[in-house]
């Protein structure tokens, strides 16, 4: 139970709803417990007629406890409806809660965390895991609570009636108790296995759907299936096992019930002849052993949803427990139409340990637009990553306006940044939506003009649905080069002071890329921007260009002063020219 504590904030937080439910409960079972003694009353007066030959007036006696067994059934059924309406309605209160706290976190993650956690894990985590979660919120607990409140009743009135009766009803349940105890520890370590094996059919899943063309292209369909296969077998396996534990106790407690039963008639048979208790007591016991039966019959599947609760509340709190490794310190919200000053910095990226920078030292001035070229890994989208602060600094600084860029509000500074990455990320809505992404309110009107400057206006209003056109999962109804002039479009609807394109028009064809170029020359005329290319002709114009290899800065300056170097860029650019 020690993981399930993390949940004590939020049965607190809906402790009304609870104590409410409580009470129904108690008065649920006060109306069950009340027919049996109906029953004991009316067959110990039947019997005391029929042995003083009075036939008179036995139909009143049955209408009089019939119609008092009939109305405390419907009042029972009232009360157990107000306590599914209570509980129940708690558990999914929680759930929603539980839910928003989990996907706040993964959002407040950092960028490092998703690398070295799989997509289809993350997602089983805020579905299935709080599933079970929510079956211990709401049936456990209401089946917990029942089970203390009808054992505290029936245990009262048995002892009432006759206590050497009562002990040797209640003998077999000890066992019970017993075999909970070792049972339920296994329970838990296989619902601990069996929803991390649905992670990974999860996982697998996920991978399989988002890269079915790759799948198709390399004809790896059959091998993809035999991978699921084998997975969603080894589950099988695992839910298996667990299912045979836990089999073990409805047979036990059915056994348990028939052995208080038969110890009922029996010693139940003894006291009567001894004149300690009457028939209709007898009749009484059975009722009270039978109404213990479902009760103590859902023990063993109680114990099964607390063990799957915890082992999945055992995985929710792993990573809400990780403290965020980019947190928003600062308040400050500085101006930040500034200079941008790199001071000896340097990123290793912890998942990997590769040292991404080292000890990079430049300025991009104020309203100016800076190139970064460089080969592949070379640390282009690092320095990014870096004003964004998707990663913090491992040595050095950062500064805007002479300001930390530690010290500046989080969601102030990057409210102020238009970033297109290299995969140009669409989301599964609509065109008109995805290019508003920024807003909360959309002006259809901006979202015209950002298209007109993404180059990409006339394709849309040759959609059938032009703006409204859903361009599915990722943007799959779109060209590459499409969804990368769609991801522009955005930006330029955010209209933000410093605009970042991080290789974003590697799909575009040369003279949208140019036009698009000089549409962003006249948006960013003053505001800062940084190109990344690996394309010389997308930098060629701008204002600096720093040229980056392993990490480092081994070149800086204009285009034509780079060529005249004749380096590293001067030679990239001959091969690029020579290769037109």
């Amino acid at each position: 139970m020690k993981h399930l504590k993390y949940l004590n904030k939020f049965l607190w937080k809906y402790k009304s709803t609870l104590a409410l439910g409580l009470l129904f409960i108690a008065l649920t079972n006060i109306f069950a417990i009340y027919p049996a003694e109906f029953v004991r009353n009316a067959l110990d007066s039947l019997i005391q007629k029929l042995n003083n030959k009075e036939n008179d007036n036995i139909s009143l006696v049955l209408l009089k406890y019939g119609g008092l067994i009939i109305l405390f059934a419907v009042l029972k059924g009232i009360f157990l409806y107000m306590t599914r309406q209570t509980i129940i309605v708690m558990s999914r209160k929680i759930e929603f809660d539980l839910k928003n706290e989990v996907f706040d976190q993964y959002q407040k993650l950092s960028i490092g965390f998703y690398k070295i956690n799989k997509t289809g894990d993350l997602m089983n985590r805020i579905t299935e895991d709080i599933t079970n979660v929510r079956m211990y919120l709401g049936p456990a607990i209401m089946y917990s609570i029942n089970l203390s409140v009808l054992f505290s009743l029936v245990i009262y009135k048995m002892f009432a009636v006759s206590k050497i009766l009562s002990i040797f009803v209640l003998f077999p349940l000890p066992l019970l108790a017993i075999s909970v105890y070792f049972v339920s520890n296994k329970i838990n370590k296989k619902s601990e296995k069996v929803q991390a094996q649905l992670s990974t059919v999860t996982a697998i899943s996920q991978e399989s759907f988002s890269g079915i063309r790759v799948i198709k292209s390399f004809t790896n369909e059959e091998n993809t299936l035999k991978m699921f296969f084998n997975s969603c077998k080894e589950y099988t396996n695992r839910q298996i096992a667990l299912i045979k534990i836990e089999a073990m106790f409805i047979p036990l407690i059915i056994t348990l019930i028939g052995i208080s039963t038969l110890l009922t008639i029996y010693i139940g048979g003894l006291e009567v002849f001894k004149g300690n208790i009457t028939t209709g007591n007898i009749a009484e016991f059975i009722i009270y052993v039978n109404m213990l039966a479902w009760p103590v019959a859902s023990v063993g599947w109680v114990t099964s949803l607390i063990q799957r609760a915890s082992a999945s509340q055992e995985r929710i709190n792993e990573f809400l427990k990780i403290i965020p490794e980019i947190k928003n310190t600062g308040n400050l919200k500085t101006n930040l139409n500034s200079d941008i000053i790199f001071k000896k910095a340097s990123l290793v990226y912890s998942d990997t340990n590769i040292k991404a920078l080292k000890n990079i030292s430049f300025k991009i001035k104020n309203n100016k637009q800076i190139g970064i070229f460089g080969k592949t890994g070379s640390g282009k989208t690092s320095i990014v990553n870096l004003i964004c602060r998707l990663y913090d600094v491992s040595s050095g600084d950062i500064k805007i306006n002479n300001v930390n860029i530690k010290s500046i509000d989080l969601n102030h500074l990057r409210s102020s940044i238009g970033y297109v990455p290299q995969d140009g990320y669409l989301f599964s809505g609509t065109i008109r939506e995805n290019i508003g992404f920024s807003s909360n309110n959309i002006d259809s009107q901006e979202v015209e003009i950002a298209a007109k400057k993404a180059e990409m206006i006339d394709e849309i209003n040759s959609f059938p649905d032009k703006f409204e056109t859903v361009i599915g999962e990722r943007g799959i109804q779109l060209s590459g080069g499409q969804r990368q002039r769609l991801a522009i479009a955005r930006v330029f609807y955010k209209k933000p002071k410093i605009y970042i394109f991080d290789d974003c028009l590697s799909a575009v064809d040369a003279n949208k890329e140019q036009k698009i170029l000089e549409n962003l020359k006249k948006e960013t005329n003053s505001k800062t921007t940084i190109i990344i290319s690996h394309r010389i002709s997308t930098l060629e114009k701008s204002d600096n260009i720093i040229v980056l290899d392993e990490g480092k800065i081994i070149e800086q300056g204009k285009h034509h002063e780079l060529l005249s170097n004749d380096g590293f860029y001067s030679q990239i650019h001959v091969n690029q020219t020579n290769n037109k």
